[in-house]
């Protein structure tokens, strides 16, 4: 995980400006979730996330585009069904969140704990991912041995590190972030143990290093506030240049894009060109917008407008490989942990419905209409989402998030089509009227019309199935 992103509000960075170690403040039951388990019973939340069709997911959509679309997952979050329906249709890239770093994989000297990465190697396999490796050299999560070796054992300790590491996982990693977030904020390098060591000389010698063990995975250097033209990605910049006049090996640059709303920086596409121009693939590797809580329909619509530029940054530079979320959504983001009333930073909510923000990647990325699963669309003034919240032997219930877009709206038509023997037997919150066959329900806003720019409502309808077809019905939501 990257640290704060510099363009922070005043007193927003963590006290002292100590690193927060990367552990999960998954609020998963709010007060409204909760009420929600309690209201429709369990089932509601496993099965919250439909699968999408391949050309309308994220990933889809991004590699026509000839990009990725990844996530971060840690380990405790593979037991989480919701958390990985989403992450395993949405997403064909997956970064583990601590599961490689060095106080994880060798937490005693030349004594290796692998399991938890291969955990998630082993899902990233089983649902079509590739993996990006995070990390091999960083200055935090680094376990006490390392700090307090003499000097003189610091390069052996890293060389073998890496090695035995980057071995292990030789073939099933596309690339390494393999020295992360080597500068200060004003283009210095940091003055931790390996630069203590072995100065600046450090990261040459862990790039080859990395090659040496795995030639076929591509290299990066990560780091955070350098997504914009300035002092930290001077610095970056003029390091890439001497290692590639060195002939280290080094393939990319990783933007980890920790911003807050409105302050996607105006020269992050220049800054990816100027990069891109040395030879190297440049990443967005840990994408997210924070803003202040609660939030408000305003910075909703603003983080969408954000998304969707480092979108458009990335498809408008050819060695833009593709963009990484730091999160699957809003109740496993680290951002509540690390900056105070600050959150609601990712694509998707607490209770894991699409926001604003995800109709505007999925647009961004050429596609049509969004939601976050299978037959989800809308028009440009409301977006629909089905989930299934309960399902029984015969029949099950769903339910429709309808999302205004950018501008508010004062009514809204919903259509849901159902599949060869589902009936619609019942509805609710809205005026529903389906057709002779009952299996196309027309839901018209009643009460709930009125949405402001990126708020919600939701309609409820029962199906019965007679021939066990419980498959997610196409949904779409359009206004006058």
């Amino acid at each position: 995980m990257g640290k704060p992103h510099g363009s922070q509000p005043s007193g927003s960075q963590p006290s002292g400006g100590k690193r927060l170690r990367e552990v999960r403040l998954r609020v998963r039951l709010t007060a409204g979730l909760a009420a929600l388990v309690t209201a429709i019973g369990l089932g509601a939340l496993s099965g919250a996330t439909p699968a999408g069709a391949a050309g309308t997911t994220l990933a889809g959509l991004a590699s026509a585009r000839g990009r990725y679309f990844g996530t971060e997952l840690t380990q405790d979050l593979l037991s989480d069904s919701t958390v990985t329906a989403i992450a395993g249709t949405q997403f064909n890239m997956v970064t583990p969140g601590n599961e490689m770093k060095w106080d994880t994989t060798e937490p005693s000297n030349g004594s290796y704990n692998f399991a938890p990465g291969d955990a998630i190697v082993s899902f990233a396999q089983q649902h079509g991912m590739e993996v990006r490796g995070h990390n091999l050299v960083w200055y935090s999560q680094l376990p006490s041995w390392v700090s307090s070796l003499p000097t003189s054992q610091v390069q052996a300790a890293m060389e073998s590190h890496i090695t035995t590491e980057v071995s292990h996982y030789k073939g099933e990693v596309y690339s390494w972030d393999v020295v992360n977030e080597p500068f200060n904020d004003d283009g210095s390098y940091r003055a931790d143990a390996f630069y203590n060591a072995m100065g600046s000389g450090y990261i040459a010698d862990a790039l080859r290093t990395a090659h040496a063990a795995d030639p076929n995975a591509k290299l990066y250097i990560n780091d955070y506030n350098i997504e914009g033209e300035g002092a930290k990605s001077d610095a970056l910049y003029a390091l890439v240049q001497s290692l590639i006049s060195q002939g280290v090996p080094i393939n990319g640059v990783g933007f980890e894009s920790h911003f807050i709303v409105g302050q996607v920086p105006a020269t992050m596409q220049a800054n990816m060109r100027r990069f891109a121009a040395l030879g190297l693939d440049v990443a967005v590797t840990e994408l997210d917008d924070r803003m202040p809580l609660p939030a408000t329909s305003a910075d909703l619509a603003q983080q969408a407008t954000d998304y969707a530029t480092v979108v458009d940054d990335c498809l408008a530079v050819s060695r833009c490989v593709g963009i990484s979320q730091w999160g699957v959504g809003d109740a496993d983001s680290w951002i509540p942990g690390a900056f105070s009333g600050y959150g609601a930073a990712t694509m998707y909510d607490s209770g894991y419905q699409p926001k604003p923000a995800y109709n505007a990647v999925v647009a961004a990325l050429g596609g049509t209409g969004g939601g976050g699963g299978t037959g989800g669309g809308g028009t440009g003034g409301c977006t629909a989402a089905y989930t299934e919240t309960q399902q029984w032997s015969g029949g099950f219930n769903g339910q429709v998030t309808v999302t205004a877009g950018s501008s508010a709206i004062t009514s809204w038509t919903s259509t849901v089509t159902m599949g060869g023997g589902q009936v619609i037997s019942a509805s609710w919150n809205g005026n529903a009227t389906w057709n002779t066959a009952g299996n196309v329900m027309t839901m018209k806003s009643s009460y709930n019309g009125s949405l402001a720019a990126g708020a919600s409502t939701t309609f409820g309808f029962t199906v019965q199935t007679s021939n066990g077809d419980y498959a997610a019905p196409p949904v779409t939501c359009t206004t006058p």
